[in-house]
């Protein structure tokens, strides 16, 4: 199934009910004046984070929403219902985006988060509010509000601790499976993985931490190339990322080379992205001849921190998974320094 994480959705509060024009006609009540009640006020249309929801997928069959509407005032002073809220529910991580001015009205980074997107329209007066000592018997009475209505775009962000980046084949799919329950799809050709995967990581005896397998990037990827800025949008929100490179295509003449081309599309994509902490992982240790391309590489990488690990043999995988948990660690102190007064 595709990783939908964008939308083109419409919203629409709920209109307020009219309010009522009514006069009391008892008997042995001359003159009972105006009855007329309020009208009720529309639904508002609520946008909700939950985490039983990871991706944009039901919106490719509904895309537009409309809370319900008002009920009208009646005789006898009753105020009509008001309409029903609309709760949307959206994955964490889901910007909600003016689709008309480009503005992002919310970023919803937390779970359990609610927010009122539209405001549902006020219900009107009845006549019997605007009885006044010499205007006894008015005969109009307020009409409803009429609810918001929007033109959104949804853009979901996903929310990892750690993103795997690298060339396509780099062994991405087959370390998320070795370090948590993920089970990707794993080939040896380009592009196995079409859609980013999550993952959870058992830290020993600490928290756990998520890992998201980002698909392969390529030259030309900030500028939409194999749907490159669909994959780099899902790096934003991660803390840590590890570089992984597949050794077998190293050339030594120019070992940067795979290196350089990844880093050079995140800084073009976003400044942000080359600011985040990044751990270079060469893998596949375990194909023959890759000792000479690891030689080389860690040369010209001088004061780089490399480790070597073979994802298919679990060869320094463990130690890969420890230098991820004190990577955070040293994200979060510095995050809390940041945010002392």
């Amino acid at each position: 199934m595709k990783f939908f994480d964008e939308a083109f959705i419409t919203v629409q509060s709920g209109d307020g009910g009219r309010g009522c024009v009514s006069f009391r006609r008892e008997k042995f009540i001359p003159r009972g004046g105006p009855d007329g009640g309020d009208g009720g006020k529309g639904g508002d249309v609520i946008f909700k984070s939950s985490s039983h929801r990871r991706t944009l997928y039901p919106f490719r069959f509904k895309r537009q929403f409309k809370a319900q509407n008002g009920s009208h005032g009646q005789g006898k002073q009753k105020t009509g219902k008001n309409g029903d809220d609309l709760i949307i529910e959206i994955p964490p991580g889901t910007l909600i985006i003016d689709e008309e001015t480009n503005e992002i009205i919310k970023d919803f980074t937390q779970p359990d988060t609610t927010y009122i997107i539209a405001q549902g329209g006020r219900g009107g007066q009845g006549n019997s509010r605007f009885k006044t000592s010499t205007h006894r018997a008015p005969r109009f009475a307020q009409p409803g509000e009429p609810g918001k209505f929007l033109k959104l775009k949804l853009e979901l962000k996903l929310l990892a601790d750690v993103g795997l980046i690298g060339l396509p084949n780099a062994g991405k799919s087959t370390l998320i499976s070795v370090i948590s329950s993920a089970t990707p799809k794993i080939a040896d050709y380009p592009f196995t993985t079409l859609t980013p995967t999550l993952g959870v990581v058992q830290a020993g005896g600490g928290e756990p931490f998520v890992v998201a397998d980002i698909p392969g990037l390529i030259e030309g990827a900030h500028q939409g190339v194999g749907l490159g800025t669909r994959f780099l949008r899902h790096i934003e929100r991660t803390r840590v990322l590890v570089h992984l490179i597949d050794l077998s295509i190293i050339d030594p003449q120019n070992p940067l080379a795979e290196y350089e081309t990844i880093n050079q599309e995140l800084a073009s994509y976003s400044s942000q992205l080359t600011q985040k902490p990044q751990i270079v992982a060469l893998n596949k240790m375990d194909i023959p001849g890759t000792k000479a391309a690891a030689k080389a590489f860690l040369a010209a990488a001088k004061n780089r921190e490399v480790i070597q690990i073979s994802a298919a043999t679990r060869k320094g995988v463990r130690e890969l998974t420890a230098m991820m948990i004190k990577y955070l660690e040293d994200f979060n102190r510095d995050q809390d320094n940041v945010d002392k007064p």
